[in-house]
């Protein structure tokens, strides 16, 4: 029998034997074989529910670039420490406040096949070329005195420079006219002479404010922690804050004596200050800070310990000495090298040299020191948070450093290697801390607190919601009168009183930690409790729950496997917009003081050390960093939330 076509040419009826093989062909090999291409069509396009919402989220622009940036957000923090890692615990006085700056190891052009001298002891470093003149690099300006130190005084001209050393806060430069010039904080004495009669700080000589001084009888001329020390014709002067040197006094009333020997050398550590004598002996001023009974270490292998300093140095010629914030070292005629002091950054380590070398000179950063062997060979050891110490086995014959900075030069005065630190990407807190690695260490704490607490808060809900929505009656009437109870609780003054007790008991720090985010999850459950319930009163009246108790099966499986996937875009919301709350409210605690203290780096804790008007108005960074990465993750995951909510509610059919 043939087919008949219509108008448009498709059949609309077939021959008895084909429509028998139709059947047959739907009923063992599927209906969609005998489809018009058209329908079949059609089949292909029917999808999942969970696959059209995917498709209807990345459809949103918006709530696609929320979810790359948090995604990106948690990679930072979770796998940037790999990558970049840092001592929550290490802090830095003298580099505390540092704006964003990435000019810390730059040497000028001009200066580098022409170093004359290159001093450095925080975070900007000055030299000297051959030509006697002074550069400056690093971070120059100082945003609470407004103090900018490359604004160098009218004294100082091209070509007029003999000498120059940066302190912490000062600079101070002889002249080739003999005037000793300088410039930058003064507020205790720094350049020599005091704002005050009556204030406590030491001046220099007045012959020397007055006048000039006679530029072939300098010797050395060192800056610290706003104080100045200068080695002039044998004799050492010291001038600025006692309390940045504290056996200043000592040392000048040592000066002063006429029988005093000739001094050859001073170095300057954070809080003390040695000098280095012509006939080879250390002194130390003899009252406030002595070496007597103090031990060392050593880099002759059979004498590693040193257990008497003084004792020990009476016996040796001193040819050398340096220091670093806390320690000093001493080198003497043998090459034998002695450190003494608080190394806590390993400084003390001193390397064995082989092959019959031996140290000839010695320089001292912040927490590094830098050896060079009489073959010309570089050596450094000591804290390397910025490579300061990777030198080891160049070839040089001079060596300079900075705070965290170490630079090699040849014998014609040309830079032949720089390594350490360059800056600070954001910039450091009160205590010299990294901001940029803080916030990558705080991001970790603060997510971390913020889905662990999220996690509690939803696994207490699921099983309250449900369970009192499904049963009712009285346990329904009793679950949600605690729920009730919790939710009249003021949330976050009882968090904070919580923490409070806490922090009075004697409790280890990732103890309290873990106890904050139980905590957060105990306090923040009942909302979605509340919206689990009102799914399932609902959902249990449908006729896929009266089939499946009718077939036996059990209620806790009723509620848990077949009602709760029910409402599973409810909750998975929900959470999502919880986590966000979650990560606010640990921030808000740690920003009010409750939270994960110092120092354990939060976003929360970052911003309530930026809390005065102070760090406000001058530190910026400080508190717009943190501020920043934290409105970015809360606002990705309430964008992220608000489009899942569009796409997932059943009463909106725009997306679907």
């Amino acid at each position: 029998m043939s087919n008949k076509n219509n108008k448009n040419g498709t059949a609309n009826k077939k021959g008895f034997f084909a429509t028998l093989g139709s059947w047959f062909s739907r009923m063992f090999f599927g209906a969609s074989k005998t489809l018009a291409e058209d329908d079949r069509f059609v089949v292909e396009k029917l999808e999942s529910p969970s696959k059209l919402a995917v498709k209807s989220f990345f459809r949103r622009k918006l709530a696609v670039g929320a979810l790359i940036l948090l995604v990106g957000l948690f990679i930072f923090v979770f796998i940037g420490p790999i990558f970049y890692p840092m001592d929550v615990n290490y802090t830095d006085a003298n580099l505390a406040n540092l704006p964003p700056c990435y000019s810390m190891l730059d040497v000028p052009s001009e200066l580098e096949d022409n170093i004359k001298s290159i001093s450095g002891f925080s975070d900007f470093t000055v030299g000297v070329s051959n030509d006697n003149t002074l550069y400056i690099w690093g971070n120059t300006y100082d945003p609470l005195s407004e103090v900018e130190y490359s604004d160098f005084p009218a004294e100082i001209k091209e070509g007029n420079v003999l000498y120059a050393s940066a302190g912490l806060d000062h600079i101070i430069a002889i002249t080739t006219e003999g005037k000793i010039v300088g410039w930058g904080k003064n507020y205790q004495c720094q350049f020599g002479y005091k704002a005050n009669e009556a204030d406590p700080y030491l001046q220099m000589p007045a012959e020397f404010i007055e006048g000039t001084i006679d530029t072939s009888k300098v010797e050395q001329l060192v800056c610290g922690y706003q104080c100045t020390a200068l080695v002039y014709d044998g004799k050492l002067y010291v001038w600025g804050n006692p309390s940045g040197m504290l056996n200043m006094q000592d040392l000048a009333a040592y000066s002063a004596k006429e029988d005093s020997k000739a001094v050859k050398k001073v170095a300057i550590s954070n809080y003390y200050a040695i000098a280095l004598l012509e006939d080879g002996s250390v002194v130390t001023g003899g009252t406030t800070f002595t070496f007597n009974r103090q031990s060392a270490y050593s880099n002759m292998a059979e004498n590693k310990k040193i257990s008497n300093l003084q004792s020990h140095l009476r016996q040796k010629k001193v040819i050398d000495i340096t220091a670093t914030k806390n320690c000093f070292a001493v080198l003497c005629d043998d090459g034998e090298l002695l450190v003494q002091g608080a190394s806590q950054f390993g400084e003390n380590e001193i390397p064995v040299l082989k092959n019959g070398e031996k140290f000839v000179s010695v320089l001292g950063g912040t927490n590094h020191l830098v050896g060079l062997s009489d073959k010309n060979i570089a050596y450094a050891w000591g804290h390397n948070d910025g490579k300061q110490t990777e030198v080891h086995g160049e070839s040089a014959a001079k060596i300079y450093v900075g705070s965290k900075q170490t630079y090699l030069a040849n014998e014609e005065d040309d830079l032949t290697y720089s390594t350490g630190f360059k800056g600070y990407l954001m910039g450091t807190d009160k205590s010299g801390r990294d901001i940029f690695g803080r916030i990558i260490y705080g991001g970790r704490m603060t997510m971390t607190v913020g889905a662990v607490a999220v996690i509690v808060s939803t696994i207490i809900a699921i099983i309250v919601g449900c369970i009192s929505g499904y049963f009712g009656g009285w346990i329904d009437m009793l679950l949600m009168r605690v729920t009730e109870i919790f939710s009249s609780i003021p949330f976050l003054p009882f968090a904070m009183m919580l923490s409070y007790v806490i922090q009075k008991n004697p409790i280890d720090e990732t103890t309290r930690i873990i106890i904050i985010m139980i905590m957060l999850g105990l306090l923040s459950w009942t909302g979605l409790a509340r919206m689990i319930r009102a799914q399932v009163l609902a959902e249990r009246e449908k006729e896929f729950v009266i089939a499946a108790q009718s077939m036996g099966v059990k209620e806790n499986r009723i509620a848990f496997k077949h009602i709760l996937p029910n409402v599973i875009s409810v909750i998975l919301v929900s959470v999502t917009l919880d986590f966000a709350g979650c990560l606010l409210t640990e921030s808000s605690l740690s920003y009010l003081g409750f939270g994960v203290q110092q120092p354990n780096p939060t976003w929360g804790n970052m911003l309530n050390g930026a809390n005065n008007s102070i760090v406000i108005q001058n530190y910026w960074w400080q508190w717009v960093f943190p501020a920043i990465f934290l409105s970015l993750a809360t606002i990705s995951i309430n964008i992220i939330g608000d489009a899942l909510r569009d796409i997932l509610d059943p009463k909106s059919s725009q997306e679907k």
